[in-house]
């Protein structure tokens, strides 16, 4: 039996800003964010498993990515640690999520990908992660090793 890819479909509501940026993004803004989360594997072929014919469940992948991914980001602010009042934004608001890095799409995909691949089952890899920040652009990380080695 092939290779399947399976991808699921997330939105969450979040807020970030660009300390240092030189344009409009330095703000405080927010985005209506949607996240593809491809993964891929062989389908369960004991027929004695509940989950033949499956690469994965779609609820065993949506309540990882709820659970490292959206739980976290849904109405969040993100902001990088060094922010000018990221610390005393923290002391009042609830949501405030600070990164080591800059929260720009690129790297927060580059962030969903390593996060998701701890988080698989042995058999089943991450082949992409793909966030849409606006209706219009998207970062994309894809799994090179994926294609010499999937089901690594």
């Amino acid at each position: 039996m092939g290779i399947i890819r399976l991808t699921k479909k997330f939105t969450f509501e979040m807020a970030h800003a660009l300390s240092g940026y030189d344009g409009q993004c330095s703000h405080i803004h927010g985005h209506s964010y949607i996240l593809y989360v491809t993964v891929q594997g062989q389908p369960e072929t004991d027929v004695a498993s509940p989950k033949y014919g499956m690469v994965i469940d779609f609820t065993e992948l949506k309540q990882a990515v709820y659970r490292l991914i959206i739980d976290r980001l849904d109405h969040a602010l993100l902001l990088r640690h060094d922010a000018p009042l990221a610390n005393e934004l923290q002391k009042t608001y609830e949501k405030i999520v600070q990164t080591p890095y800059q929260p720009t799409c690129e790297n927060m995909v580059q962030d969903f990908a390593a996060i998701l691949q701890t988080a698989l089952p042995p058999r089943i890899s991450l082949y992409s992660v793909r966030l849409h920040e606006t209706a219009t652009s998207y970062a994309e990380w894809v799994n090179t090793d994926a294609e010499a080695c999937p089901t690594a």
